[in-house]
């Protein structure tokens, strides 16, 4: 019995397409899978203290800028980021804004860059495990393990698409690392060391973030 090289050749395509579908499904049910224990680890932790450095490079500037302080995570609240070198600045970031508070207490709106607020509702999601809310502004690439991973967030709306080129976190049990890079050419680089569980929290700092 012969074949028809066209029908041979029409099985093997068939045959291909269908070892791609299947590799495709696969890759999507283990990328999926690492992403829930990744958010499932992150929000294990309802408030969380760490120390961090940022630079940020800008096709304007001449030479980086960078930064260093401490931040506070809580859980359905926001962050509290201060900074401590070269200057002295508290910003609590709730998400919908971004407050500066003063040495006494006193808090007053900032504006916010371009996609900061949406910069940091996410990383709100992500933290604590609301995965549909992230996943409906940015497609999410995880890759790694749950023990050591990588998650790359590209944005969805072409509004964000605009400003934003994509976002890339890096971590373990805490997150470790933030790279920012925006469509203009800037990237932030945000790397955090002795992360630990944040414990009682002060009178400033749940006036702040609106802590009970």
């Amino acid at each position: 019995m012969t074949h028809h090289p066209r029908g041979l050749l029409n099985r093997f395509a068939g045959c291909a397409l269908l070892v791609l579908l299947l590799v495709c499904c696969s890759a999507h049910a283990q990328n999926t899978d690492l992403l829930h224990s990744i958010i499932d680890r992150l929000s294990q932790h309802s408030a969380v203290r760490a120390s961090f450095t940022q630079q940020r490079q800008s096709p304007a500037l001449t030479q980086a800028q960078s930064s260093s302080g401490q931040l506070l995570f809580v859980t359905g609240h926001g962050m509290l980021w201060q900074v401590k070198q070269p200057y002295q600045q508290t910003l609590a970031l709730t998400g919908s804004r971004t407050m500066r508070i003063d040495a006494d207490g006193h808090m007053q709106p900032v504006r916010s860059e371009r996609g900061i607020n949406q910069i940091s509702q996410m990383l709100q999601g992500m933290l604590t495990g609301q995965l549909d809310a992230v996943t409906r502004q940015f497609d999410v690439q995880a890759d790694g393990s749950a023990a050591q991973w990588s998650l790359h967030f590209t944005p969805r709306q072409s509004r964000m698409a605009q400003v934003l080129r994509g976002i890339q976190l890096d971590g373990g049990n805490y997150l470790q690392r933030i790279r920012i890079i925006m469509q203009d050419g800037t990237q932030t680089d945000i790397q955090m060391t002795d992360t630990h569980d944040a414990g009682p929290l002060s009178a400033l700092e749940k006036h702040a973030l609106d802590v009970p």
